[in-house]
C-alpha cells in the first residue's frame, strides 16, 4: 500500500549544491544575492582602506601646509605615484562607504519590518540599493574627477 502511495504523489524537486566548475559560469545570482556580497566586500574594502583613510584625515586637518601637501597629492601625485592613483582609491572608498551604509539601512529595515519583507521586497529593495549606491558614487566621483 505504501507503493502505491507514494507512486500517485509528485515528486518533489531536488536541489544540489552548486559546483563551482560546472555551474557557476551559468548560475543566475539573484540582485539581493548582489548586494549581499558587495555588502561583505565593501566592508572589507573599507577596513583594508583604513590607513589610507587615518592618512587622509591627518594630512587634512593638521594644518594648512599639510592641507597643500593633500591637495598636491590629489592632483599631481605623490612621489611615484600619480594624483589619478589616489582619486581612484578614494573613488573606491567612496563607493564602499554608500554601499555599505545604503546595504546596512535595508537589512535595518528587514530587521525592523518582519511582515513587509517578502521575495518582491528583497528584489526591489536590492536594486534600489545598487542603483543608489552607484548613482551616488557616480555624481560624488564626478565631484572628485573635477567634471563640476
Amino acid at each position: 500500500m505504501t507503493e502505491l502511495a507514494s507512486s500517485s504523489r509528485s515528486k518533489r524537486p531536488e536541489f544540489r549544491n552548486i559546483n563551482v566548475f560546472t555551474d557557476v559560469r551559468t548560475y543566475r545570482l539573484p540582485a539581493a544575492g548582489f548586494v549581499s556580497i558587495l555588502h561583505r566586500v565593501s566592508g572589507v574594502v573599507m577596513f583594508l582602506l583604513m590607513p589610507f583613510i587615518i592618512w587622509m584625515f591627518d594630512t587634512s586637518v593638521s594644518s594648512e601646509i599639510s592641507f597643500a601637501k593633500f591637495k598636491a597629492a590629489f592632483n599631481s601625485g605623490l612621489g611615484f605615484v600619480p594624483g589619478w592613483f589616489f582619486k581612484l582609491v578614494a573613488l573606491a572608498l567612496i563607493w564602499a562607504y554608500l554601499h555599505h551604509f545604503c546595504a546596512g539601512l535595508r537589512h535595518l529595515w528587514m530587521d525592523v519590518s518582519h511582515d513587509a519583507v517578502n521575495k518582491e521586497f528583497g528584489k526591489s529593495s536590492a536594486v534600489a540599493v545598487l542603483v543608489l549606491s552607484l548613482g551616488l558614487t557616480a555624481v560624488l566621483g564626478a565631484k572628485l574627477f573635477g567634471l563640476y
